[in-house]
């Protein structure tokens, strides 16, 4: 150890190379490469290293790259959108097509024209429309029901059933409230009534040649031969529909269910919603009634987890719609939408996809999924209506000075105390007053859902917010004020109105000023997805969009079915003002926002 100990240098012993310059060159004479990943690597250089340089490239090369322009020319102004490219998540759809599509249908102005069962033509004015004369058919169910119903626009009849049993694919993409619902919900019904007049032409010639057999045997006096007496059981359509209609959320389950159960009281037939919002014997009495079922409105989670456990659920579907299908086939829904067409494909005739816009993903997806499928696109998707105006608040200015949440109390007072009347129509000849103001306000948060509706509540105004969180009670009745009938729209918001002044006068406060002809909901996208908002025609975006189709649901809630609506935009400082303008020009021209 002693001997080791002094071979070791001493601490502060310097090396003999020290006062030595690093060599220059290598020992095979090449010059010694520079270490640059160490952090003093860059240290006490005077040129800027090769491989930093910008690329010199030719003259010719300059000129044709954007920087060799001459500046002196008058830069071209292009034409389109430029903000909305950042944004870029529709499919494109050339105007040659609309232009077609648009010539097409424009013969079709009556529901008389559409091969259709007599006893469905009469229920639609009755069940669809009740209270008006004059129904025409809206653009999308011009192009949609000749197609879903096989028929020829040469001569206005149905085909003959197709030979071959593989199933027809469509895709019907229309913009908001545009009568989507209706357009898909008829010729379902039409088809499940003539596979029932089908069945029972077969089994009344079953009966038939029984009873001519059981006649042949008892005048041959065999007692042996006689058939035993049919057992009683379960109906053979329990738990097996027809058509099943497949949509995101619960709220959308009940708003179907209520137009399929409304035709069903004329056209007999049985349609039964379930979702999440009923218990499971509810659910099981539906599905498994004694006396069967035709139609099935259900949400995909559910559905799946049924089929699991009984997969003859899926045994008999003939028809499977999917609606909202840019929702339903998404990252979160697709597996389980998937795998529910995957199990019902054996027996479908016919798979109809519908949404108010096509994404780039879904798109994509029916391009490798369904590369046959027949798309009935309208000439104006992904165009929010002209009948929708559009108008913007700067929070930034005077008198907000960035309270984004005042700016929207300031708004809904003015259009609760505005004296002006709307049309009742798209061209305004029937004017009507409206007692009770419907107003949606949109948030990109669901916890910023419920700390505005807090806000405008205090400030007087009756307020409740919808998303995710609020309770599954609650949420009917929330909605119901905003897509039922004006009497009972007016009832709820009085009620609502007297229950706030009546807590204010119990907790010993000084009655505050209300805002009572207006009733507001606070949602998230919740709201913006398929809900029919027949009674809305302001709609306020407190959030900017993060997306175009963002854009096109949430202003979609308003100006449905040919009425008008207004639509106002709280833009604060870091939201994105050029996206907004070009919506508004884009809105104004009546162009598609792609």
């Amino acid at each position: 150890m002693a001997q080791l100990q002094k071979r070791k240098p001493a601490r502060m012993e310097l090396s003999p190379r020290v006062a030595q310059a690093p060599p220059r060159t290598t020992p095979s004479g090449g010059p010694v490469k520079r270490r640059t990943a160490s952090p003093f690597g860059a240290m006490n250089r005077t040129k800027v290293p090769a491989r930093l340089e910008p690329n010199k490239g030719s003259e010719a090369e300059a000129r044709r790259s954007p920087r060799g322009k001459d500046k002196t020319k008058p830069k071209e102004k292009r034409e389109g959108f430029h903000a909305l490219k950042m944004q870029r998540a529709l499919a494109p759809i050339g105007y040659g097509h609309r232009s077609a599509v648009k010539s097409k249908i424009q013969h079709l102005d009556s529901f008389e024209q559409f091969p259709l069962l007599d006893l469905v033509k009469e229920s639609i004015a009755s069940q669809a429309f009740p209270g008006l004369e004059d129904v025409a058919p809206t653009p999308v169910q011009r192009l949609a029901l000749p197609a879903l119903l096989g028929a020829d626009h040469k001569d206005g009849r149905a085909k003959s059933p197709p030979v071959s049993s593989q199933m027809e694919q469509f895709l019907l993409a229309a913009e908001t409230g545009s009568g989507k619902t209706l357009a898909y919900l008829l010729p379902v019904i039409d088809a499940i009534k003539r596979a029932e007049m089908m069945e029972a032409n077969a089994e009344a010639q079953e009966k038939a040649q029984k009873k001519a057999t059981e006649e042949l045997r008892k005048n041959e006096s065999d007692i042996f031969g006689l058939e035993p007496p049919p057992m009683i059981g379960p109906h053979p359509t329990a738990g097996r529909p027809r058509a099943i209609i497949l949509v995101p959320t619960a709220e959308l389950v009940d708003q179907v269910a209520s137009l399929a159960k409304a035709f069903s009281h004329t056209v007999k037939y049985r349609a039964a919603p379930i979702s999440a919002a009923y218990t499971g014997k509810v659910i099981r009495n539906r599905l498994f009634s004694p006396g069967g079922i035709d139609m099935l409105v259900s949400t995909p989670h559910l559905l799946a987890s049924i089929a699991e456990s009984e997969p003859n659920v899926l045994s008999r579907v003939s028809h499977l719609v999917i609606d909202e299908a840019d929702s339903l086939l998404d990252r979160s829904f697709s597996p389980l939408t998937s795998a529910i067409i995957d199990k019902s494909t054996p027996s479908l005739r016919q798979l109809i996809m519908c949404s108010a816009t096509i994404p780039r993903s879904l798109d994509s997806y029916l391009r490798k999924r369904f590369p046959d499928i027949k798309r009935l696109v309208t000439p104006n998707l992904h165009a929010i209506p002209r009948r929708v105006q559009l108008g913007v608040v700067e929070v930034e200015k005077d008198p907000y000075r960035g309270n984004k949440d005042l700016a929207c109390a300031e708004t809904i007072w003015t259009i609760g105390k505005s004296a002006e009347e709307h049309g009742g129509s798209e061209d305004g000849s029937a004017k009507e007053k409206a007692d009770t103001k419907h107003i949606i306000v949109f948030v990109n948060e669901r916890e910023k859902a419920a700390e505005v509706a807090q806000y405008l509540a205090s400030k007087g105004i009756d307020a409740e917010a919808l998303s995710r969180d609020t309770a599954s009670l609650r949420q009917s009745p929330t909605l119901a004020a905003f897509t039922g009938t004006a009497h009972e729209s007016n009832a709820a918001s009085s009620a609502t109105s007297a229950t706030i002044v009546a807590d204010r006068t119990l907790r010993g406060a000084p009655p505050r000023r209300t805002l009572p002809n207006t009733k507001v909901l606070v949602t998230t996208d919740l709201g913006s997805r398929g809900i029919d908002t027949l009674a809305v025609r302001h709609v306020i975006l407190y959030d900017v969009p993060h997306t175009t189709i963002d854009f096109i649901h949430r202003l979609g809630r308003t100006g449905r079915m040919g009425r008008r609506g207004r639509g106002i935009v709280l833009v604060g400082k870091n939201d994105r003002k050029d996206i907004v303008k070009e919506v508004r020009e884009g809105m104004f021209k009546g162009q598609a926002l792609i």
